[in-house]
């Protein structure tokens, strides 16, 4: 016997018994942007290697570590794409997007990076993005977070969510900063661990964000980058922080939070939540005002978040009832006899015409009234439509709800559509 393939580790399928949830999330998100005037951008799962080592940063551990890079058959270095805001950025300035332009635009699609898989976290992982360009102001920040907090009360899931922000300052503040922090850390170098010290050289700002409790403990009294702002970047953060309490959006300032990629100033903030354990964060975003030049095209201001999808499934089935409805029909269609199976056909197919919306379905291979009824109940059919003979020369339809108690009744073909978005419509 042939030995069986399995997924490779870290690409999980995606059973029909969770598709749903997907779904529904998917929907809200579409929806959800919609209704702000965001456009769908798509953009390849494959780019050049340069695009990332430019944007993200050639000393992060994305880039070091994590980005699944090969070569092609012309020599060239390839990546799959480990996020989307790059992408974005490049299909902007390739297709004339961007310069002097305000856009709003949104993605969904597979990432991939290879880190250690853990539970709603991958290496082939799903993505949700907003990034917008060519507004300024704390407004478009403000509006991008309002933005991603409808998402929670769409999901019902709002009071499990806190949102952190901070800013990161202009590029030269933030270099300025960057001095300070360093003279502080190298006189704790002896009190950091192997990986802050290796930040320590590349990127000294992530040291503020480690987890490691015993160096949290050394660095407590860091200089804040807070207290480095330039006015500009001061005011900016400050009006931010006035409107979300306006909106009535409660916030905390963190000013630890300084996010992963080297692309961000400003504005950066966090959704985080301790409903998923030691990996609370479900959407991160922030400012990266220079990223639009850094990679080729005109300065553009630019702000955006983006969620891990894997990641709100798991909060969402964690914390609601969703992904506990495991039925994929609403109707069922049952035939006894061939010469009843055609006029099941034209039914079915009907119903389908006028009830675009309802989940129909059909059953196929034989049997008896008893076992395809009990294959209606197995797919969660609220109604089971009975077919012989008599239906077939009469032009009727037995309708027989299978939920509620309520008794089978007998309509004909023509009043079939009506009856069925009755008794489906009633609680």
């Amino acid at each position: 016997m042939a030995k069986t393939i399995q997924a490779i580790r870290g690409m999980n399928d995606c059973l029909p018994e969770i598709s749903g949830t997907w779904q529904k999330v998917e929907s809200v998100l579409r929806q959800v942007v919609a209704n702000y005037g965001y456009q769908e951008i798509r953009t390849p799962i494959v780019e050049s290697t340069d695009l990332f080592k430019r944007s993200i940063g050639e000393v992060t551990d994305i880039v070091e570590k994590e980005m699944y890079t090969f070569d092609d058959r012309n020599g060239d270095s390839l990546t799959l794409r480990p996020e989307g805001t790059a992408s974005c950025v490049r299909a902007g300035n390739e297709h004339g997007l961007l310069y002097n332009q305000q856009q709003r635009l949104w993605y969904m699609g597979p990432m991939f990076r290879h880190e250690r898989p853990q539970k709603g976290r991958y290496r082939q992982f799903h993505q949700f993005g907003v990034e917008t360009y060519g507004i300024d102001g704390p407004d478009i920040d403000l509006e991008v977070i309002l933005l991603s907090a409808r998402f929670w009360k769409a999901f019902g899931i709002e009071k499990h969510v806190t949102l952190q922000i901070n800013t990161l300052g202009s590029n030269e503040a933030r270099a300025a900063y960057r001095d300070t922090l360093v003279e502080f850390l190298k006189a704790r170098a002896d009190k950091l661990d192997e990986d802050s010290l290796r930040r320590l050289e590349t990127n000294p700002l992530r040291v503020l964000d480690s987890k490691n409790p015993d160096v949290q403990a050394a660095i407590a009294d860091a200089p804040s980058l807070i207290d480095h702002l330039d006015e500009e970047s001061k005011t900016h953060f400050e009006t931010l922080c006035a409107r979300l309490t306006e909106m009535g959006i409660a916030y905390e300032v963190n000013p630890r939070l300084v996010r992963g990629l080297d692309y961000y100033n400003r504005t950066v903030f966090e959704w985080v939540t301790d409903s998923l354990g030691a990996q609370g964060t479900i959407c991160a975003g922030g400012r990266y005002d220079g990223l639009v030049e850094q990679l080729g095209g005109k300065a553009t201001p630019a702000v955006g978040f983006a969620m891990g999808i894997e990641r709100l499934v798991l909060l969402l089935t964690t914390l609601t009832d969703e992904g506990q409805d495991d039925s994929f029909a609403d109707v069922y269609v049952t035939a006894m006899g061939d010469d009843a199976q055609s006029y099941a056909v034209e039914v079915a197919e009907h119903l389908r015409n006028q009830l675009p919306d309802t989940r129909i379905m059909m059953h196929c291979g034989g049997g008896n009234f008893k076992k395809q009824l009990k294959r209606a109940d197995k797919t969660g059919a609220r109604l089971a439509l009975l077919l012989g003979s008599d239906e077939m020369q009469s032009r009727k339809v037995g309708v027989k709800p299978l939920r509620d108690g309520q008794e089978q009744v007998t309509v004909s073909f023509e009043s079939l559509s009506n009856t069925v978005l009755k008794l489906l419509s009633e609680k």
